[in-house]
């Protein structure tokens, strides 16, 4: 634990991809925080980082090691384990980019190893930060839950596909299915199709427990709409939750009568839609501000390793079975070929300075 009576922690980055440079802009602005450096296997896009926040490029992992109280690790999945045990043997509090790591043995050693070190270990499942969940979470303890879906869809272009839609997007509707149940599934049945990437690109799971509602998540990433939902049926009333867009919508049933009308009987039923007022913050905020009070206070944070461990068991679950029966839809050459030359713009769109 980092005294709360120090004036700063010290933080540094490993990876400065996509989410690294998130981090490093949001580290920048918070409190009782100082961005100490960064270090990449890409030299050039390490400096550029660092100079953009004012801060040191370490050519090694070690070396920045040697200045810092706690890490982000943001690097490619396969590097999670190995980096984490180092900075947790030198006594470095890490927040650990989802998934916790590439194996579920890999995140079983993790979470021994942090049970043994007196270190802060967090995993960053975002979602959990987005005000629009925690509304969420709060309307859902007044209502009896029959069912809820989750949807999390995004286009081909722009997506990660080193890894499999499950790995890349459902594992963050996993994580919440741990938080709003607190108990494994009964049973889970998923099926899933590829098209482009030659591994899963669109998967569905259904979950049943023992004491609960039907719990189903959709994921894609071959569709044109970005969508992030979370709706819930209920016996009180119908909720859509719209985590990209931050809003809560609830559907009440209010009044169900017969109306008299000359010689006729008609039947009206009027509902009531309310609209919640969700915090328009932003989650990586919330969750950096959490993990700095974790190392400040030595309060346990809200997605500890063992949370981690959990989501990427199912995610495990899930890929298995859907590669026993992984259906192939096969896109007509010329829409394949469109694709993939658009995808390899993107690509040099982004990696290629102007």
């Amino acid at each position: 634990m980092v005294s709360s009576t120090q004036k700063s922690v010290r933080i540094g980055v490993i990876g400065v991809g996509r989410m690294g440079r998130n981090h490093c802009r949001v580290l920048s602005t918070i409190r009782h925080v100082t961005l100490v450096g960064v270090t990449d296997l890409n030299e050039s896009n390490g400096r550029q980082v660092a100079a953009l926040h004012e801060c040191t490029f370490y050519p090694t992992v070690e070396e920045l090691l040697r200045q810092v109280d706690a890490v982000i690790i943001a690097s490619p999945t396969p590097s999670h384990h190995a980096l984490a045990m180092r900075c947790m043997a030198q006594g470095i509090h890490i927040l650990i980019e989802k998934p916790i790591a590439a194996t579920v043995a890999e995140a079983e050693a993790l979470v021994a190893a942090a049970r043994q070190q007196q270190v802060v270990v967090q995993v960053g499942h975002i979602e959990r930060f987005n005000p629009a969940y925690t509304e969420l979470k709060h309307v859902l303890e007044n209502i009896q839950v029959a069912a809820i879906n989750f949807r999390r869809l995004s286009p081909y272009v722009g997506s990660n596909t080193d890894v499999d839609v499950v790995l890349d997007l459902m594992i963050h509707d996993l994580d919440l299915v741990w938080d709003l149940m607190q108990q494994p599934p009964t049973a889970i049945h998923a099926v899933g199709l590829t098209a482009f990437s030659g591994d899963i690109d669109h998967a569905l799971a259904q979950f049943t427990f023992a004491q609960g509602p039907i719990v189903t998540v959709m994921v894609s990433r071959l569709t044109e709409h970005k969508v992030r939902s979370i709706d819930v049926t209920g016996l009180e009333a119908y909720v859509e939750g719209d985590l990209l867009n931050k809003r809560i919508l609830l559907h009440r049933s209010m009044t169900g009568e017969y109306l008299h009308h000359q010689n006729s009987v008609k039947y009206r039923q009027e509902s009531l839609i309310e609209r919640l007022h969700v915090p328009m913050a932003e989650p990586l905020f919330l969750e950096l501000q959490h993990f700095v009070a974790s190392i400040r206070t030595g309060c346990p944070p809200l997605v500890s390793a063992q949370d981690g461990l959990q989501a990427l068991r199912l995610a495990s679950e899930i890929g298995a079975a859907i590669r026993r029966d992984l259906r192939a839809v096969q896109p007509a050459s010329a829409g394949a070929t469109a694709l993939r030359r658009s995808q390899e713009g993107w690509r040099m769109a982004v990696t290629q300075p102007s």
